[in-house]
């Protein structure tokens, strides 16, 4: 059985011996207990590593300290197994566009990083990227579920990413664990019914579904039990926390419902919306926080195309 932390580094990352690697942490037990772990792989591979333990931050989309951005930008290789996401940072992106490869694991748990990394990638890999192709070539999605979501984003111009593991390039990005097609849908176009019926940060597994009402890109109108405590992150960051941010399609089909965003946006056959930060992913939207939530069951057309029926992927 392959160590699921070599996986990480030299699968995913391509990390090579005599390459600098940077691992972010904070000081949430078990994520620290996985950044040493990546830690002491990095330096079987013969990588110059380094451990760094920054605070946790206020939320997701929080922009590290000043030092620690620096720190991204001087490396080769770095990856974030931290509390709060780094992943829609302008230091993650400044880090990137110098050619850093990165990796962002918000809230990963032991359990979830050895049982998702056991995925098929290859299969991972094309069922994503067949995804991101047919975002890229749309003009518009249509999402229904049983429990009431139906709602129609446009895409036209805007291109669809496939999150799939592979982030060996230079300036290479992605979550781990991967699996996902996704795109930034237009700003102000995205109109209708979003009932989230899994996960949304910060509250975990749904007792009961979210009720999002989204009029031109925004949503504008929250019902169910968890309504008043979701609207409650969104809005100490103003108007743009509230903007449909992005449209993703799970692929990971070892990923199942845990109550973490990180593993279940990548369930095979679910999808996600996020509202808040896109431009680090081809939207305009910038503002210090991004929550997903995720949806069961859809079934979802790409350009009248039907991709997923009932929780069916079917490309």
């Amino acid at each position: 059985m392959n160590d699921p932390y070599r996986t990480v580094l030299s699968d995913c990352l391509g990390l090579k011996a005599g390459e600098s690697l940077l691992i972010l942490a904070d000081p949430d037990a078990e994520r620290m207990r996985i950044a040493r772990r990546l830690t002491d792989m990095g330096r079987e591979l013969g990588a110059e590593t380094v451990l760094i333990e920054m605070s946790e931050r206020e939320t997701h989309g929080s922009e590290p300290p000043d030092l620690i951005a620096a720190a991204m930008l001087s490396c080769d290789v770095f990856i974030a197994p931290t509390t709060k996401s780094v992943s829609h940072t302008e230091a993650r992106r400044a880090a990137c566009e110098k050619g850093v490869r990165a990796a962002t694991m918000p809230q990963i748990t032991e359990d979830m990083l050895e049982r998702t990394m056991a995925a098929d990638f290859i299969a991972v890999k094309r069922r994503s990227q067949a995804l991101a192709d047919l975002l890229t070539s749309a003009d518009h999605v249509h999402i229904t579920t049983e429990l009431g979501t139906d709602i129609r984003f446009e895409i036209a111009g805007r291109e669809g990413i496939s999150d799939d593991g592979d982030l060996t390039a230079p300036g290479a990005f992605g979550n781990l664990p991967a699996g996902e097609g996704f795109i930034a849908p237009l700003e102000g176009k995205t109109n209708g019914l979003l009932v989230v019926d899994a996960t949304i940060w910060p509250i975990g597994q749904l007792s009961e579904p979210l009720h999002i009402e989204v009029k031109d890109g925004y949503a504008v109108g929250f019902e169910g039990k968890h309504a008043k405590e979701f609207e409650a992150t969104l809005e100490p960051h103003g108007r743009e926390a509230y903007a449909v941010a992005e449209l993703g399609i799970g692929t990971n089909e070892m990923a199942k419902v845990t109550g973490n965003v990180l593993e279940d946006e990548k369930i095979m056959g679910t999808i996600h919306v996020a509202f808040g930060d896109n431009h680090s992913f081809g939207g305009t939207v910038r503002v210090s926080s991004h929550q997903d939530g995720i949806v069961l069951k859809p079934t979802v057309e790409i350009n009248g195309k039907r991709v997923l029926e009932g929780g069916c992927l079917l490309v």
